[in-house]
């Protein structure tokens, strides 16, 4: 997996009741990050959100598969 070369600016952080290991480069994770992202382009009317969260993990900085309360992210 390539990793980029920016610095990721963190919208938060939340630590993890239990441990658990990333899928993608196996860390034991005790928290994840929360990056915002913004829609910069679309050809079509569309009915999606123009912001959302992106889950990383903080080691490899790979997209994880999370809940936040009760939104899927």
């Amino acid at each position: 997996m390539e990793v980029a070369d920016e610095t990721v600016d963190i919208e938060a952080e939340y630590a993890l009741e239990h441990p658990a290991k990333c899928p993608s480069c196996s860390a034991t994770l005790k928290a994840f990050s929360v990056v915002r992202t913004l829609r910069t382009k679309v050809n079509f009317t569309s009915n999606l959100p123009r912001r959302g969260y992106a889950i990383i993990c903080p080691e490899c900085e790979a997209v994880l598969s999370a809940m936040i309360g009760s939104r899927v992210l």
